[in-house]
Formats: C-alpha cells, sequence, structure tokens
C-alpha cells in the first residue's frame, strides 16, 4: 500500500515487481506468498465481532487481489507468472497443485501463491512455510517493514536491538513475533532459514539471495542456498 494507510500503490507493486524480476534473472526460482492486510484484516474484524473462519475467508480472497496485481506488474516487465490459489477460482488462478507448481518454477515462471493455505485460523506465515516445505525451498525470505528481528519492537522502542542470527528456539522462547509459532516449528523441523529484512530497502531481495549480510537470518546455522519462498 506504499504511504497509503489501505489499497495498492502502482508505484510500490512496481518496485517490489522490479526487484523480483532482479533476482528471477540470477537464475533463481522464486515462489511467493501474498498477504492481503493493506484490503482487509481478518483478524482485526474477527476481534471485534465477526466470526473468525468468516472474516479469515474475507482475508484470504484479499491476499488473491494483491498476486492478481503483483502478477501485472510483473508481466508488463516480461516475467513470465503463474498464480496458483488454496482456494478454487478457475477463471482467475490455477488451484494449488504441488507437482504443477514446482514444474512452473522449473520452467523458469514466477509463482505466486494466494488464498493462504484455504483453511481459516491460519496465517500467511504458515502458508509460506509449508509451500516451503512442500516445494522443497532452500530458504524463505520474510519481507517486512522493519530491518529484522528485534529483541522488542522497534516502533515503540528505539532502544531495540537487532539481531544478525538468532536460532528458532530463541524466537519462539522469546515470543518475538517474527512469524508465527506453527510456521517457526515447521521450519525447525526441517531447517529451513528464514531471512527477515526490510523490503522498503531498494534492492534488499536481491542482497539477500545474493548471501549478502542484510537483516537476520533465523536458523540452526546450518544454511543451504537455492530455491526461494518469499513472503
Amino acid at each position: 500500500m506504499g504511504d497509503q494507510g489501505y489499497g495498492i500503490d502502482p508505484a510500490t507493486i512496481t518496485r517490489i515487481a522490479e526487484e523480483v524480476s532482479d533476482v528471477h534473472s540470477l537464475d533463481v526460482e522464486v515462489c511467493i506468498v501474498v498477504g492481503g492486510g493493506n484490503i482487509f484484516r481478518g483478524v482485526a474484524l474477527a476481534s471485534k465481532g465477526m466470526d473468525r473462519a468468516s472474516a479469515d475467508s474475507m482475508g484470504m480472497l484479499a491476499t488473491t487481489i494483491n498476486a492478481l496485481a503483483l502478477q501485472d506488474a510483473l508481466e508488463k516487465i516480461g516475467v513470465f507468472t503463474r498464480v496458483m490459489s488454496a482456494i478454487e477460482m478457475n477463471k482467475i488462478a490455477e488451484p494449488f497443485i504441488r507437482r504443477r507448481a514446482i514444474r512452473h518454477l522449473e520452467k523458469g515462471r514466477v509463482v505466486i501463491l494466494a488464498a493462504g493455505t484455504g483453511n481459516p485460523f491460519f496465517t500467511t506465515d504458515s502458508a509460506a512455510a509449508l509451500r516451503a516445505l512442500e516445494i522443497k525451498a532452500d530458504a524463505i525470505l520474510k519481507a517486512t517493514k522493519v530491518d529484522g528481528v528485534f529483541d522488542s519492537d522497534p516502533v515503540n522502542n528505539p532502544s531495540a536491538k537487532m539481531f544478525d542470527q538468532i536460532s528458532y528456539f530463541d524466537v519462539i522462547q522469546r515470543d518475538l513475533k517474527v512469524m508465527d509459532t506453527s510456521a517457526i516449528s515447521l521450519c525447525r523441523e526441517q531447517g529451513i532459514p528464514i531471512h527477515v529484512f526490510n523490503l522498503n530497502r531498494p534492492g534488499n531481495i536481491a542482497r539477500v539471495v545474493n548471501g549478502e549480510k542484510v537483516g537476520t537470518v533465523v536458523s540452526d546455522g546450518k544454511e543451504k542456498a537455492g530455491t526461494s519462498a518469499a513472503e
């Protein structure tokens, strides 16, 4: 949404598409899980009395809007994409089928995953972790509004300290809110490193992929290199 309080900012989505294109040009297979908080937050509405399952379903539809917008921006600059949805909507997206997603990546397409896991009560964090496992991704790139993982909220605490690297266990034990606990646990079980970085700093996606020290790495210290599942 850029500097807007709501919706989709064309300049922002164009910039993100260009950065994804730069990474794609490095022959990196890219699979993107999109959220929908710029349009609708199911948890927020559920806290005000709406049925949680209904609110989450609305949030999953919002992610599809973002997926289509990102697809449009990528294809305008020549990057072939496929939008795959966990909720069937065949007129606008393919259903998520693991083998088909892997095949799209092998053919050099950027895969954009919409509608989370297709189930209420699960966040896009969980969707990113689950899909990363399914496509055998080597890393998750967690794009955020802050520079990495801090010991407290850097927005409210100017003295908050950022970690260069932290273990899955410490993230869970300290309740650092990097990703939800189920997502962190999935990554911990399979040893998938999570690179947390600021999406608002131009060029950061490529820096992370190229191995530069950007943001925070959540891992057990045994990293691999290769396919990235970005959220």
